[in-house]
């Protein structure tokens, strides 16, 4: 904007200069600057003539209209947004710093001639003036491995967080509220299909986060990202906006192997180490995800969990006490145009329920063998939902609640068939 508007001004005044004292400066820069003015407030430009000489004698020249734009409003109105969301969800937003008992290894006298018949380990072991070291364990001690961010959705304590980041059984966990409070924590339940978990603390009169509507986030508006950055840093604030929509993203990490998550929100809000488990907020303050992943080798590219699709896990958590998934008993291999090819399939779309290494096709006794479903069936929708990319069977299973009756369109081999599948219970892992 600077250079723009400065290189007419040194124009003009050049002009000026050139034209002659009959063009008085002052009046041909008012001039100048009246028309900046109210080119910036949308006003037509002015037309007014220079005044003569007798005007000028006499002052009667009309005084610049003062600039009414307030063009710090709408900036100040997004900053006053930002500020209120993350004073608004600030007090759910929990530190989870994880504990284990690991062994103090120390540097401890070792001989390494101790095995040797006395004369030689006389010859080799003394006289040398120094002492052989090597590692060994002096007891246990609890020590910090590492920490990750929650956020409190009860009052009385249940506080939600991804599985990655309690994933070790073995490990204590503690959370830190944002009063500077210490609570020791127990894992209530691990979702065995979504990387979400629920911890309990023994505390009462919280502040639980607001959850909003992640079905009507759009590309484009602002996400503000919380947490404990690298595990250091607590109540770390990082502003974007929503960069993209039902992504699909292979997540790995020390401890806990790869995980597939399907329909997650990306932005650009960073998301560090440290993060994972913290609240995506919108302007109003709303949790709309839960930070998950940040992309390796990419600047501010992040992914966190639709909050929608962990109401259902809340729920049944504040219901049961633990998590239960829909469940129809099925392996299966997602069918794209490739793989179509590849086994000469009649359809590029859908899954084909096919056994593998770790068992078959169909559970026996599970909803899928009980309503009909056979090896090699192609299953093309659910509900009449067409099974495609960024749609799998799972995704689509997990809309429902256990107990519910859904239709599944099947094709086996020239025939389309609709099966009726009562929805189970996942067993436990």
């Amino acid at each position: 904007m600077f250079k723009k508007v400065l290189i007419p001004i040194i124009i003009a005044g050049l002009i000026s200069g050139i034209i002659g004292s009959s063009f008085p400066i002052s009046r041909a820069s008012a001039s100048f600057f009246d028309d900046i003015l109210n080119f910036l407030k949308g006003a037509p430009e002015t037309t007014n003539p220079l005044p003569n000489k007798l005007q000028d004698k006499n002052n009667d020249l009309p005084k610049p209209i003062e600039p009414q734009i307030d063009l710090y409003k709408p900036v100040a109105q997004y900053e006053d947004a930002v500020v209120g969301a993350v004073e608004l969800a600030s007090p759910s937003v929990v530190s989870i710093v994880i504990t284990k008992d690991l062994p103090v290894i120390e540097q401890c006298p070792y001989d390494p001639f101790g095995n040797l018949p006395p004369e030689f380990r006389d010859f080799f072991g003394g006289g040398f003036g120094f002492q052989f070291q090597q590692p060994c364990q002096k007891g246990i001690k609890k020590q910090e491995v590492g920490g990750g961010t929650g956020f409190i959705i009860s009052e009385d304590g249940l506080v939600l967080t991804n599985k990655h980041v309690v994933a070790d059984a073995k490990a204590e966990y503690t959370v830190l509220t944002n009063d500077e409070k210490k609570y020791n924590a127990k894992v209530l339940a691990r979702d065995p299909v979504q990387d979400l978990a629920v911890l309990k603390i023994d505390a009462l009169g919280l502040r639980a986060a607001k959850l909003g509507d992640s079905s009507s986030v759009k590309l484009g508006q602002t996400a503000i990202a919380i947490g404990n950055a690298l595990g250091e840093y607590r109540n770390t604030v990082s502003v974007g906006v929503i960069s993209g929509l039902a992504r699909k993203v292979t997540a790995s990490g020390v401890g806990f192997g790869t995980e597939t998550i399907s329909g997650v929100i990306q932005t650009d809000a960073a998301i560090n180490l440290g993060n994972s488990g913290g609240p995506l907020l919108n302007l109003r303050g709303e949790v709309i995800g839960i930070n998950t992943a940040m992309a390796s080798g990419a600047q501010s590219i992040g992914f966190a969990i639709p909050i929608n699709n962990a109401k259902r896990a809340i729920n049944s958590v504040k219901t049961t006490g633990s998590i239960k998934i829909p469940f129809i008993g099925v392996r299966y291999i997602f069918i794209n145009e490739e793989i179509a090819k590849k086994q000469k399939l009649p359809v590029d779309y859908g899954a084909l329920v096919r056994g593998a290494e770790d068992g078959p096709a169909v559970v026996p006794d599970s909803p899928a063998a009980k309503a009909g479903v056979q090896a090699e069936d192609i299953i093309l929708e659910v509900n009449s939902e067409k099974i495609e990319k960024n749609k799998t069977l799972s995704d689509l299973i997990q809309k429902y609640n256990i107990g519910d009756v859904v239709i599944f369109k099947i094709r086996r081999g020239n025939n389309i068939l609709n099966l009726n599948i009562k929805l189970g219970e996942r067993p436990s892992e």
